[in-house]
């Protein structure tokens, strides 16, 4: 293995072990690269620490919180807590592919970048490939984080340098859906542009936990974000966003809300959808498997991550 490429790896986690076991695997299978793992346990149950100590892997350090501080508040201790001069996050529900941290490391330093991400895909509880596609590019995150959080996968996505995080601040713990949000927007002031491996390196899990399917927390915390930085926030995406959510949830009634408030935001394009909603109210519980080259190429990956659980 080469040695010169190093990063620690954050995991926030809170009484989710049935997840946190896969999550780990692929973490650990990253190749090429000099990891260390700090799990930042942020709940009150025996399963997290006894899933670390069964993996006996001196790469995996554990720390646990004597009261939880929430999502961000467990990344700033994991962020304390690394000794490499690069550090990734992952949340505890989310997939690596194996070559993912070597390349992202390998495309930062071609593009003297002090941070980076990839592409994505999401997928059910059997990794099978729901919807996915290439990311923007840097300069469109740039134009676009000022609207939305345009860091495509969230926190699992992104890496930076440690010094990078230290200039930017600590992630806000009085946000519980956004703090990784505001964290890129800070970077990209203090930092500058970031880099991209243009690979569906990422998988997001979707099932009911998902702390981003609570749409209530989403549309209060883009309101914080909007004033602290006084920037135009795209509250028709959001609403939209949430109006989705909730018919995947069968709250149609709560779905037609959120359509009318993207219509009153200016998305007139919403007002079809919200028809549809109405003359079909189960089209989102009819997510089939994504095809094409970019669930394909995911598809390689998360195949091998599930042979190995069944060896």
């Amino acid at each position: 293995m080469s040695t010169s490429l190093a990063a620690s790896v954050v995991i926030p986690t809170r009484n989710r072990a049935n997840l946190l076991a896969l999550t780990l695997r692929s973490v650990l299978g990253q190749r090429d690269v000099d990891i260390e793992v700090v799990v930042v346990d942020d709940g009150d149950g025996p399963e997290t620490a006894a899933l670390v100590n069964a993996l006996e892997d001196a790469r995996v350090r554990l720390i646990r919180n004597s009261e939880p501080r929430g999502e961000c508040g467990a990344r700033n201790c994991g962020v304390a807590a690394a000794q490499r001069e690069w550090v990734a996050f992952c949340d505890d529900d989310d997939l690596w592919a194996p070559d993912k941290l070597f390349s992202q490391l390998v495309a930062a330093a071609d593009e003297h970048a002090a941070w980076v991400y990839a592409g994505h895909v999401e997928v059910d509880l059997h990794l099978r490939v729901l919807s996915g596609s290439p990311p923007p590019s840097p300069d469109e995150v740039i134009r676009d984080l000022g609207r939305h959080n345009s860091v495509p996968a969230g926190a699992s996505n992104v890496v930076a340098k440690s010094d990078a995080l230290a200039a930017a601040g600590p992630f806000d713990t009085t946000l519980r859906t956004s703090g990784d949000w505001d964290q890129w927007l800070r970077l990209a002031r203090t930092a500058g542009r970031p880099a991209c491996v243009p690979r569906p390196f990422v998988a997001l899990r979707v099932h009911p936990g998902m702390v981003s399917r609570r749409a209530d927390w989403i549309l209060n915390d883009i309101e914080v974000v909007a004033r602290r930085y006084g920037i135009p926030v795209d509250r028709a995406r959001h609403h939209r966003w949430a109006a989705w959510m909730s018919l995947e949830d069968k709250r149609r009634g709560v779905a037609l809300k959120h359509y009318a408030k993207a219509v009153a935001a200016g998305d007139w394009l919403s007002v079809g959808r919200a028809v549809v909603a109405l003359l079909d109210p189960g089209i989102a519980q009819r997510r089939i498997a994504a095809d094409g080259p970019w669930a394909r190429e995911a598809r390689v990956w998360l195949d091998e991550l599930l042979a190995g659980v069944r060896r």
